[in-house]
């Protein structure tokens, strides 16, 4: 149930690529952001593993060392090959600048399950921090706790 609980949570946290940028207009940082948010909402959603640690920097740090982005996304396989489902309803996205990185934090709501009612419900405070490289913003470290 926790192991369930941590992945849940973590696949929102999280934020898949930004936007492909076309010709000389430039994506501002702080859409990019929250483009990579919404995506990831929607692979957890679709239960894509690869799609969702896509925005992960290699040294990202979920909730202080319980996920990083393999174990994230072992357990978004694992939710898959049993049939799991992940509903994702995601509160406003409030962007804070931070010198050359950013602070998003939200609250979100998931739900899990392979039937008509969902067995695991929750509403989680989440902070996330964004860096950017080689061009992309990446989340590289993410923390949440029980709103409720």
């Amino acid at each position: 149930m926790i192991f369930v609980k941590k992945m849940a949570t973590a696949l929102i946290v999280l934020g898949l690529s930004a936007a492909s940028l076309s010709g000389c207009h430039r994506t501002p940082d702080e859409v990019q952001v929250r483009q990579a948010i919404g995506v990831m909402t929607a692979a957890a959603e679709a239960g894509s593993a690869t799609d969702l640690v896509a925005p992960l920097s290699a040294d990202f740090d979920g909730n202080g060392g319980e996920l990083d982005p393999r174990s994230l996304g072992n357990m978004m396989r694992l939710l898959s090959l049993r049939g799991e489902h992940v509903g994702v309803v995601m509160g406003p996205v409030t962007i804070e600048h931070r010198g050359e990185r950013m602070l998003a934090r939200f609250t979100v709501t998931l739900s899990r399950g392979g039937s008509l009612l969902p067995d695991q419900l929750g509403m989680y405070e989440v902070e996330s921090a964004w860096r950017e490289e080689d061009g992309r913003w990446r989340c590289y470290i993410a923390s949440w706790k029980h709103a409720i």
